[in-house]
This record gives C-alpha cells, sequence and structure tokens, in this order.
C-alpha cells in the first residue's frame, strides 16, 4: 500500500522538517503539537553543511542565510590560559562540503520551518493537541493516516506507543545556556569563530548570534538531574558548576561567569531499542537517538532523519520504507555516536591526557582536521538527487 498522509507527533526541528520533506514528494501531513503556541527556548545551534543541504532542497536555507552568521573556523582553546591549541576551517564549508555552515538562534529555525510549512498546502498543523494514544490520534485527523511518525523529542511520550522502543536517561550532565550582548562580551572571543574552550570534565562553547544580537553560550559538566525541564533556574547549581569545575579557568572567564544567571538544561540520552513497530509507526530524531551534544549534530540529525524518512516513504510501502530507513540511518548515526563520545573524552580531558590531548591536537594542521569531517559534513541525504 502507498504512503498518501501522515500523522506527525510533535512540531519541533523534526517533525516540521518531515512534513516539508513529505509535501515535497506529493504526501500529505497533519502535524500534532500539544503547545498551545509554538515558542521556542532561548538558546543557539549550529546548522553543519549536511543539514544545510537539506534545508536548501526544502526551500528553507534562504530565509536562514540572512539572519545567520556563517563562522570562519571552530577554535579549541584552553579556558584556563586562553591559548588556542587548533581549529577547523569551516569558513571553507561552501567550498569543501558544497552547502554552508551556519549559527543562529533556535527560535529562527524554528520560525522559518513553520512558515515554511503554514505556506505548504499538504501540510496541516494542529497545535494544542496532546495525543495520548493511536486510537486517540486517529479519532482526531482529518483523514486516516497511513504512517505515524513520532518527532516529539527526547521525552516523547508517543515512543511508548512501540514495544522494545528506546528508553532515555539521564547522562549525568547538564547544560548551561546563556546570552551575552556582544558589547558585554570579553575581547578574546572572535566575533568570526565557535570558540570551544576546554577544561578538566568541562568545557563551554560560545558563539555569535547574528539574528539576536549576542552571543550563545552553554557550558557542560558534571551535574545532578534538574528534572525535565528547558527552562530550569541554574542559580545554586551554577554556583557549584563554578566552585567545581571552573575555579582554575581563566579570570576573564571568571568573572564572565559570576555575571550570569544561566538556565540549565539536563543532557538526556536515548539507548538502542527498536525504531517502528513494523507496520504504520516510526520514531525519528530526538525521540529515537538523542546523544550529548559533543558534535553539535543534534538538529542536523533531525534534519537527516526527517528528511531520508520522507524519500523512502514516497517509494515503498511503510513497512519496507522502515526496514530501509533503518539500515540505511544506524550505521551512520552509530558512527556519530562513537565520534560524540571521543570528543566528549577530549573535551573533559584531566591531567596527562588533557597534556597530550593539547599537544597531538596543536601538531594538527586545519586542513587534516577538516578531511576528519568529510564524511559527516559531506553527507548528500537519501532522496536529495530526486528533484
Amino acid at each position: 500500500m502507498s504512503v498518501d498522509h501522515v500523522a506527525i507527533i510533535g512540531a519541533g526541528i523534526a517533525g516540521l522538517t518531515a512534513a516539508l520533506a513529505l509535501a515535497r514528494h506529493g504526501i500529505s501531513s497533519e502535524i500534532f503539537e500539544q503547545a498551545e503556541t509554538l515558542a521556542e527556548v532561548g538558546a543557539g545551534l549550529q546548522i553543519s553543511p549536511n543539514a544545510a543541504r537539506c534545508l536548501d532542497r526544502l526551500g528553507v536555507l534562504a530565509l536562514l542565510e540572512s539572519q545567520w552568521r556563517e563562522p570562519q573556523q571552530v577554535t579549541l582553546a584552553s579556558g584556563i590560559s586562553l591559548r588556542t591549541i587548533t581549529g577547523v576551517p569551516v569558513g571553507e564549508a561552501r567550498r569543501r562540503w558544497k552547502a554552508p555552515y551556519g549559527v543562529l538562534h533556535r527560535a529562527t529555525l524554528q520560525t522559518a520551518l513553520t512558515k515554511a510549512a503554514a505556506d505548504a498546502e499538504l501540510v496541516t498543523l494542529r497545535l494544542g493537541q496532546r495525543i495520548e494514544s493511536p486510537a486517540a490520534l486517529r479519532h482526531n485527523a482529518e483523514r486516516a493516516p497511513d504512517v505515524i511518525i513520532c518527532a516529539d523529542g527526547v521525552w516523547s511520550r508517543s515512543r511508548n506507543w512501540i514495544e522494545g522502543a528506546p528508553k532515555a536517561q539521564f547522562s549525568g550532565n547538564v547544560a548551561w545556556r546563556f546570552v551575552v550582548s556582544a558589547e558585554d562580551m570579553p575581547a578574546f572571543f572572535n566575533r568570526d569563530h565557535v570558540s570551544a574552550l576546554m577544561g578538566p570534565m568541562a568545557h563551554v562553547v560560545a558563539y555569535p548570534l547574528r539574528d539576536v544580537g549576542g552571543f550563545n553560550i552553554v557550558a557542560i559538566a558534571s551535574g545532578s538531574n534538574p528534572g525535565k525541564t528547558w527552562t530550569g533556574e541554574a542559580h545554586g547549581s551554577w554556583r557549584r558548576a563554578i566552585d567545581s569545575y571552573f575555579s582554575d579557568w581563566h579570570p576573564a572567564l571568571q568573572r564572565l561567569f559570576a555575571s550570569v544567571d544561566p538556565v540549565v538544561w539536563p543532557l538526556y540520552e536515548v539507548g538502542n531499542g527498536r525504531w517502528h513497530n513494523g507496520r504504520d509507526t516510526v520514531l525519528i530524531g530526538d525521540a529515537l537517538h538523542a546523544m550529548m551534544p559533543f558534535s553539535a549534530q543534534g538538529a542536523a540529525m533531525a534534519i537527516e532523519d526527517a528528511f531520508e524518512l520522507a524519500a523512502f516513504l514516497a517509494e515503498r510501502p511503510a513497512a519496507e520504507a522502515f526496514t530501509a530507513f533503518e539500515a540505511h540511518r544506524r550505521p551512520r548515526l552509530q558512527r556519530l555516536a562513537r565520534r560524540t563520545g571521543l570528543n566528549k573524552f577530549a573535551y573533559h580531558a584531566r591531567g596527562p591526557f588533557r597534556v597530550g590531548r593539547d599537544v597531538v591536537l596543536s601538531l594538527r594542521s586545519p586542513a587534516s582536521l577538516a578531511s576528519e569531517l568529510d564524511w559527516l559534513y559531506g553527507y548528500e541525504a537519501y532522496g536529495l538527487g530526486n528533484g
């Protein structure tokens, strides 16, 4: 049976991208979102070339390019001395990987995807719809769906509709996020770079947000679970983190950290399990494979998932499409998970390992570091060649 109509749970990056990708293949969809309005929490994100290529094909990239910034380099530096260790020349992305590398506020991407979905004749966005079961979904749908895509994030409820689906677990790490005005940002932060400052058991990433006129900063270290929240108050946990993990960092960073009041995000990971029920329901995005943000690929993988699943559904019946989708995607996600684990070890290295890391990285040329990312950033998503 061909797939003509799809129900999507969740109007985040994965869900909205899925709807647009399906519409590109002539497949209609209804997106069910429990929130009454689509209001993204304040945070930045990085869109690497592998995702930008998909967004371009969906007609969304042009809406972003006028608002985002394309950094010249991802710089790795010491949070203790501020010494630059090495850098990846992402400013060459358009030449090397045939698509741009951009940084922007999450709300900017959400707005662009929402606008594109609203303009698409084959997409219906239904807000304020909390769907508790497949039966309730079919009862509320305007049309009986051939497929259900569960795209409701790391704390997915619809994931429970698939027996043996993966589970979300707290990673033991938290992210403290805040935005600092350009005027208040220490001078050593390059306005044209993504800066990753590394220290024992913690790291900080900072980059400029053209669309909000400031710098997005995220600090990641071990911490207690604040619960399932994107807006948790971080007063006590941030103070303890400064004392525990950032006490030896450069004085300029210490002053910056003391002046802000971030929100705290728990970092959850989603483990192994079934991707689909073999009939009509499938997981994508963070609902399927949320991982630590040490490769800055959360949004990119959600976009790739959505784009490729739509291509498979356009070619074959649902059950066959799910099997092909999983066989195609799983090796890539497993490779990314390994890379993410390696990055975590490098970013949070202590003692002799930190010294060795700095020596090894300092000997690497920017070109060699970029070549290690060709498999990730140069990836051509399945379906890009169609239309």
